[in-house]
C-alpha cells in the first residue's frame, strides 16, 4: 500500500490525524530503541532517525508564518507526518534533544555521536538520519564526519520553513534523507547534508542564505548528487575529501572550549587576551581576505601565543577561499571556514595533540603538491 502525501497546509492537522495510521513511537529513556507499532517488513532496510529539534520540528500560528515559530514537535510527529517513509524503510526513532540549533552544544553533540556509533554498529541498521536546525547543521554534520566510525550513510536534514507553513520543506527533506540513508550507493561517502533536493558532503557544504530554501551547497567543491523524483543520483563514485581524518571519542566526556573571533576594520586587539582569560583552549579567527587582520590585532595574537602556546587558527570570513600556511605562529585553516576549523581544532585539542601535531592535522587539508 502506498500512502498519500499530506499537503503542507494541513500538516498541523495531519500530525494528529495520521497517528493511528503511522508508526507509533513510545516514549523510552534517551537512546533506548523505540518500539514501532507496525508490522516489520523484512524486505526493507532499517534506518534510525535521531531528532534534535530545529525548524523541521517547529510550528507557527498560521500557515503563512515563516519566522517566530515555536519548536516542539517530537520524532514521533515528524515520522507520522511522512508515512511514505514506511514504503522505504523500517524506522527506529530517537529523541536526542528538542532545541534550536543555536542551542546545540558539545554535550548534545557527544551524546548524538555516541548514539549514532552504537546504532551503526548494529548489523540490521543500514544508515541514520539526523533532523536538525539549519543554523548550525553544518557544524554538527562536520563533527559527525570526523567522529563516526562507519561506512554506512549518515544523513543530516533540516528545514527552512516550519511544518505548518505553506510548502513546508521538512517532510520531503526527511523522506529524501531516509531514502539516502537506506541506499547502498550512499555508503562510504562520509556524512552528508540533504536539503532542497541536493546531496552535499558535510566536509564542504555550508549554509549560504539565512532565509532561502536554496541555501545548503558548496560553491567551489560542488555537490555529491541530486534527487530526481525522490531517487538519489550521484555524480561521482565515493571519495574521501583531502584532509578528512577520524577522531575516536572513546573516554571523551567533554570537548575543549574554542572561541571564534571576527576580524574587521579597527578590530579590538584585547579580544584575544579576553578569550584566553575566559578559558578558551584555542582560538580561530575569521580573517579578512586570506586570513588577515589588523597589525595591532596580529601583534596581540602573536604575543598571546608566545606567552602561552595557545593554538591560533586563521580562517577566512569570505564565503569561500583558502588560507595558506604562513610559517608563523598561526595555523592555517586551508579551505575550512571558521566554524568548521573550530570543530577540527576542538577535537585536536581535546585529544591532547601537541602544537606541531595540530598543525599537521590542518595541513592534511592543504592542496597536495
Amino acid at each position: 500500500m502506498k500512502f498519500v502525501v499530506s499537503t503542507a497546509a494541513h500538516l498541523l492537522y495531519s500530525f494528529t490525524a495520521l497517528a493511528s495510521a503511522s508508526p507509533v513511537i513510545r516514549h523510552q529513556p534517551l537512546f533506548a530503541r523505540q518500539d514501532i507499532e507496525t508490522p516489520f517488513n523484512a524486505s526493507l532496510p532499517t534506518v534510525a532517525i535521531f531528532a534534535t529539534g530545529g525548524t523541521i520540528a517547529s510550528q507557527g500560528s498560521t500557515n503563512t508564518q515563516t519566522v517566530g515559530y515555536s519548536i516542539g514537535l517530537g520524532v514521533q510527529q515528524l515520522i507520522s507526518a511522512v508515512p511514505e517513509i514506511l514504503n522505504i524503510s523500517n524506522i527506529a526513532g530517537y529523541q536526542i534533544s528538542n532545541v534550536a540549533s543555536g542551542s546545540v552544544n558539545s554535550t548534545i553533540s557527544l551524546k548524538l555521536a555516541e548514539a549514532i556509533n552504537a546504532e551503526l554498529a548494529k548489523e540490521e541498521i543500514s544508515g541514520v538520519v539526523i533532523t536538525h536546525g539549519t543554523d548550525t547543521l553544518e557544524e554538527t554534520a562536520f563533527f559527525l564526519d570526523l567522529v563516526v566510525d562507519s561506512e554506512k550513510p549518515v544523513v543530516c536534514v533540516g528545514a527552512m520553513r516550519p511544518a505548518t507553513a505553506l510548502s513546508a520543506d521538512g517532510p520531503l527533506n526527511l523522506l529524501q534523507g531516509v531514502t539516502l540513508a537506506a541506499s547502498e550507493k550512499a555508503r562510504g561517502r562520509g556524512s552528508m547534508i540533504v536539503l532542497n533536493d541536493r546531496i552535499g558532503s558535510a566536509f564542504y557544504t555550508t549554509k549560504n542564505n539565512a532565509n532561502s530554501l536554496d541555501t545548503f551547497y558548496s560553491t567551489e567543491q560542488g555537490q555529491l548528487g541530486f534527487f530526481i523524483n525522490q531517487v538519489p543520483y550521484f555524480y561521482y563514485t565515493p571519495s574521501t575529501p583531502i584532509g578528512r581524518t577520524h577522531f575516536s571519542l572513546a573516554n571523551i566526556t567533554s570537548l575543549a572550549p574554542i572561541d571564534i573571533l571576527y576580524a574587521h576594520q579597527d578590530m579590538n586587539p584585547a579580544l584575544f587576551n579576553a578569550s584566553y582569560a575566559s578559558g578558551a583552549q584555542g582560538i580561530v579567527y575569521a580573517g579578512v581576505g586570506a586570513g588577515g587582520m589588523s597589525a595591532k590585532a596580529d601583534l596581540a595574537a602573536e604575543e598571546l601565543f608566545n606567552a602561552t602556546g595557545l593554538p591560533i587558527v586563521s580562517s577566512h570570513r569570505s564565503a569561500e577561499g583558502f588560507v595558506s600556511d604562513g610559517q608563523d605562529y598561526r595555523i592555517a585553516a586551508g579551505f575550512l571556514n571558521p566554524q568548521k576549523a573550530r570543530i577540527l581544532l576542538q577535537l585536536a585539542v581535546t585529544k591532547g595533540l601537541e602544537l606541531e601535531e595540530i598543525k599537521q592535522v590542518f595541513a592534511m587539508g592543504y592542496p597536495m603538491v
